[in-house]
């Protein structure tokens, strides 16, 4: 078991060991929960898939379709 404080601000310190064990680096992410129970559990979140955006090229078009101006697009990004 490892002990941290809660700061003035808020905020905890995660303990050394328990980010070895996790294999946490900088930047990422933890997805922490609360069983029914009253039991705390922490996780690493999942990490996003990277995607090279060239990929997406075409995707959205349509030969039979109108291009669309951006004044037509904002009014329908509001639904």
């Amino acid at each position: 078991m490892a002990l941290t404080r809660i700061t003035p601000e808020g905020t905890a310190t995660i303990p050394p060991e328990i980010i070895d064990w996790l294999q946490l680096k900088p930047g990422d992410r933890i997805n922490i929960a609360i069983s029914p129970d009253g039991k705390v559990y922490l996780e690493p979140a999942p990490k996003a898939a990277k995607i090279d955006v060239r990929t997406l090229s075409g995707c959205l078009y349509k030969p039979d379709r109108k291009p669309v101006s951006l004044g037509e697009m904002e009014p329908a990004s509001l639904f």
